[in-house]
């Protein structure tokens, strides 16, 4: 089932951000735009030293802003009312076709500018692999969002490619917001298994400390290319320049990293080229009509 929120909705949840982000002043702001991959709030927070250090490096003052979900953070970089995103592989693919952002930057992870998508059941689950996955229908699928790059559509293809036919009848699919959120779902015995980034047990790893107990991991995808730094189009080149450099930077400075790390598990930058994403490109061929409806 790929339910998706309504245009009336989407638009509502847009026309609401639009209209917050006007100040009323002739004051430069540069907004950074975020999605959520845990709670809304705790990125909103950790993200303010990140928008201080910017407004220091660009001389401008720069505020962070958590959208709804990737669909809307895309509608503010289209409406010119996010100036640099933090998107997704997908998000940024989508991004690219609609708005004409542009890709500065990329994530590392550990030295990797690449990463997996994880399937992780509970501990005690009698599911062994991803075969099992694929030879048992009913099964409860928890995933953050059908829009997202590792916690859906690479494992969908994936399962597609494994001798699925329709997911929507083989699995019964439980859209929950956030990587974290899917784990839960996993601790709470609301899912038979999820699919995240690797390793989304560490989101929950303060609150229990016995994670890697509770939730056992059983395979992986294919490589995905890292999330991004986009901007949206229009922009300056000169302040281009001086975004990128502002953000590779933060590769030398600890407390920049600490920030990053906490809200998306960033580990450093690296430079990226739109190309990089053309296998994000491929899988999105394969469900683009059945993410539109």
């Amino acid at each position: 089932m790929f339910k998706r929120l309504s245009i009336a909705l989407i638009a509502f949840t847009t026309l609401i951000f639009l209209a917050a982000c006007g100040n009323g002043d002739d004051e430069e702001v540069i907004t950074l735009g975020f999605i959520p991959s845990q709670d809304a709030g705790d990125i909103a927070t950790t993200a303010e030293p990140l928008a201080e250090r910017l407004s220091e490096e660009l001389g401008v003052k720069v505020e962070a802003e958590v959208m709804v979900d990737f669909v809307g953070l895309v509608e503010a970089m289209r409406e010119q009312q996010v100036d640099i995103g933090f998107l997704n592989p997908f998000g940024f693919v989508q991004a690219e076709e609609r708005a004409d952002v542009e890709v500065l930057l990329k994530a590392e992870r550990h030295g990797e500018t690449s990463y997996k998508a994880q399937y992780s059941v509970p501990a005690d689950s009698d599911i062994q692999s991803i075969d099992d996955l694929v030879e048992q229908e009913g099964l409860v699928w928890a995933f953050a969002d059908t829009l997202s790059t590792s916690g859906y559509l690479f494992p969908a293809k994936q399962l597609k490619d494994m001798g699925v036919e329709d997911l929507a009848s083989h699995f019964e699919q439980i859209s929950v917001g956030g990587h974290d959120n899917a784990m839960m779902q996993l601790v709470d015995g609301a899912a038979d298994f999820a699919t995240t980034f690797d390793d989304a047990r560490d989101t929950l790893r303060d609150e229990f400390p016995d994670i890697d107990d509770r939730i056992r991991v059983i395979g992986y995808t294919d490589p995905i290319p890292n999330d991004t730094i986009s901007v949206r189009s229009g922009l300056d080149d000169e302040l281009k320049e001086d975004i990128k450099e502002a953000f590779l930077s933060f590769n030398d400075d600890e407390e920049m990293l600490e920030v990053l790390n906490e809200i998306y598990t960033w580990t450093g930058i690296a430079e990226a080229k739109s190309e990089d994403y053309d296998i994000v490109r491929d899988v999105f061929a394969e469900f683009e009509d059945e993410l539109a409806e």
